[in-house]
């Protein structure tokens, strides 16, 4: 084949795979549109437009975060090891603790979590999933400005859990979850796994059907650098709280204390 040829033969083939990457992009401008609401467009449209495979398809879950930058200019760790389990094992330290705490190194700063003993079932399965790096690698897929942080779903999209139920302790009736409280997500009764939530303000709103896990009792200001990072409309809600840079879970540390 001439040189000729050649060239041409790379030309045509240059504008075949320009005129895939322009239909890629519309079709994701499309699903933009759907997903995130015109509120949203601008900001989604730029931060995802970078981060699409090469097929033309949008990642999701987990496989989004890895694909995004990661917030206050941190590295990402490792991947998450996506662990399951039947039960939580019983740690028998915690069985005659006066204390316990949990140390939360993130993407964004450390935080620390006095954990709640009174709520047993609740500190056993998460200091068991802790102990076992099951939150090593995750991140928070949900921040809502003015409300609550939640992570703990090694899914990434709320659907996620360890393979088993906690059993429900939940508050007393007239329980408010205060600023700085950190509590199980449930989707209802006898639903509750790994994801935790934090409150980023007094949650008046909510009634307490959701196990207490504890009290943020150092590095709140880190959390409210988190409840900063950019976000979008969460695909399938009208919620503002999709992140649009990822924050890691890089490692959780449990601290307990006995008589």
């Amino acid at each position: 084949m001439s040189d000729r040829r050649q060239r041409q033969k790379e030309l045509r083939a240059a504008k075949r795979e320009a005129e895939r990457k322009r239909e890629a992009r519309s079709e994701l401008g499309r699903r933009l549109l759907t997903a995130l609401g015109f509120g949203a467009v601008v900001v989604g449209f730029f931060a995802l437009t970078t981060i699409f495979d090469g097929d033309g398809t949008l990642p999701t879950g987990y496989e989004l975060f890895r694909s995004q930058p990661t917030a206050c200019d941190a590295d990402a760790p490792a991947e998450e090891e996506v662990l399951e389990f039947d039960a939580p094992e019983v740690q028998q330290d915690l069985q005659d603790a006066t204390s316990a705490t949990a140390t939360v190194e993130t993407s964004c700063g450390t935080f620390v979590i006095d954990l709640a003993l009174d709520y047993p079932a609740t500190v056993n399965s998460f200091v068991f999933l802790a102990r076992e790096d099951f939150y090593d690698g995750q991140v928070f897929h949900r921040v809502l400005e003015g409300f609550d942080i939640q992570g703990g779903d090694p899914a990434a999209n709320g659907t996620g859990g360890p393979g088993y139920r906690v059993p429900d302790e939940f508050p007393p009736d007239d329980f408010v979850y205060e600023k700085g409280a950190v509590f199980m997500a449930n989707q209802g009764r006898g639903t509750t796994g790994s994801q935790f939530r934090i409150a980023m303000d007094d949650l008046t709103i909510l009634n307490p059907s959701f196990n207490l896990l504890g009290y943020v009792v150092q590095g709140m200001e880190v959390l409210e650098v988190i409840e900063q990072v950019d976000t979008a409309i969460s695909p399938g809600t009208r919620e503002n709280s999709l992140p649009l840079e990822s924050i890691y879970i890089e490692d959780v540390v449990i601290e307990v204390s006995g008589p």
